[in-house]
């Protein structure tokens, strides 16, 4: 982006991989806003409140974003939800919910956003995936589903829009050390750590940093890539 300056938009940005973009994003110069379902937002310099599954609360937030600001340089679409179960014990708002919050509001959000950065000619908008788009998990049909869709919209809208200099991507974690990660059981965590060729979570910052490289001038000729930040899990996938 031109001199790493600009709006920058995080949905989800109250805590772990959201909350680490935003703080990251605001060192590499941003004005970062931090878009939740409470609108509150500790460690960005202003919040919008937001739901991703609703079309309305998606375009309105844009609105009074840009209103506010100016057009957005950089959306981070990180807000996400899990309704993990075997799929025949899933119900169909299980399956719904999941797949219109994460994966539906991320096209919506990247619908809304659009409209500044093609009159700007330049943008960036960055997905986050997860490990299990390529690998499956057992559990989590409807989160896995989501995540792997994204892939999808990220490569096409890539195509629709490279012309005008905005690039699309997405990032992948792995296992994140996060208040999520943190409720496992230790045999579980165990499980996990095995199976991780570097041996252990990653951190938010971690996540953030490759976030950050994507929206900074040395990112600009990458678009439509998928970058696994996972300790090596998903290799291969």
């Amino acid at each position: 982006m031109s001199g790493t300056t600009g709006v920058a938009l995080v949905t989800g940005a109250n805590r772990g991989i959201g909350a680490a973009v935003a703080r990251r994003l605001q060192t590499d110069g941003y004005l970062v806003v931090g878009a939740t379902r409470s609108g509150q937002a500790p460690d960005c310099q202003d919040c919008v409140q937001i739901d991703v599954a609703s079309a309305e609360s998606i375009t309105t937030a844009i609105g009074e974003v840009e209103a506010k600001h100016g057009p957005i340089a950089v959306l981070v679409a990180n807000a996400g939800i899990t309704r993990d179960t075997l799929l025949m014990r899933m119900s169909d708002s299980d399956i719904d919910d999941v797949l219109s919050t994460n994966l539906g509001g991320s096209i919506r959000l990247a619908r809304a956003g659009l409209r500044g950065m093609l009159k700007a000619r330049e943008g960036r908008i960055i997905f986050i995936s997860s490990v299990v788009a390529m690998m499956g998990s057992a559990g989590q049909v409807n989160y896995a589903a989501s995540k792997a869709g994204l892939v999808g919209a990220a490569r096409s809208l890539a195509r629709e829009v490279g012309s005008r200099g905005i690039t699309v991507n997405v990032v992948a974690p792995g296992f994140v050390d996060t208040d999520m990660t943190a409720d496992l059981d230790e045999s579980r965590k165990s499980e996990i750590l095995g199976a991780v060729p570097l041996g252990r979570y990653a951190t938010p910052a971690e996540v953030a940093g490759v976030v950050s490289f994507l929206a900074s001038t040395d990112g600009a000729y990458v678009t439509g890539a998928i970058i696994p930040v996972d300790g090596g899990l998903g290799m291969g996938h």
